[in-house]
């Protein structure tokens, strides 16, 4: 029996109802897509349906970016986004890693100016340690997966 002086801090706020916690979790799915899902679509081939959209800085980008994606500074949106990017594609950002709201910033200024936009959680940094290609100044480059983020084979990491 938990002691009625004890408050637990994870139902301290009790959890939604559930057609309020769908409601959430969907439209954090319109949002937000995953390292390993953009991955899959960019590996399925031809045309996934949308562009990715690095974020960061010259320097982020020449020691590693994703493959196809555009190089378009959080700072430059607003100034570049119309001549690299055609607004009935979708969009999604990206920056470094969860310690870093470039891919949110970058997703805001996007939208603002009427693109449909996701960003990848987890950035730069979960795509090198998921063990995914990548491409820098030198040329292509692969990091051994992180056990700790990337799934064995055969296993759902999620």
């Amino acid at each position: 029996m938990i002691n009625a002086a004890y408050e637990n801090p994870v139902l301290r706020v009790p959890p939604a109802a559930p057609a309020e916690a769908a409601a959430h979790f969907r439209a954090s799915l319109a949002h937000h897509a995953d390292v390993a899902d953009v991955a899959e679509a960019l590996a399925a081939g031809g045309d996934p349906g949308f562009v990715v959209v690095d974020s960061r800085s010259t320097e982020s980008w020449d020691q590693g970016h994703i493959p196809g994606a555009v190089h378009l500074p959080v700072a430059l949106v607003h100034e570049r986004a119309g001549r690299l990017l055609d607004r009935s594609v979708p969009v999604v950002t990206y920056c470094w890693g969860p310690g870093c709201n470039g891919a949110t910033r970058a997703a805001l200024a996007l939208a603002e100016l009427g693109y449909r936009v996701k960003e990848m959680l987890g950035g730069f940094e979960y795509w090198a340690r998921e063990g995914l290609a990548y491409e820098t100044r030198q040329g292509p480059a692969r990091r051994d997966p992180d056990p700790l983020t990337a799934p064995v084979a055969g296993e759902c990491g999620c």
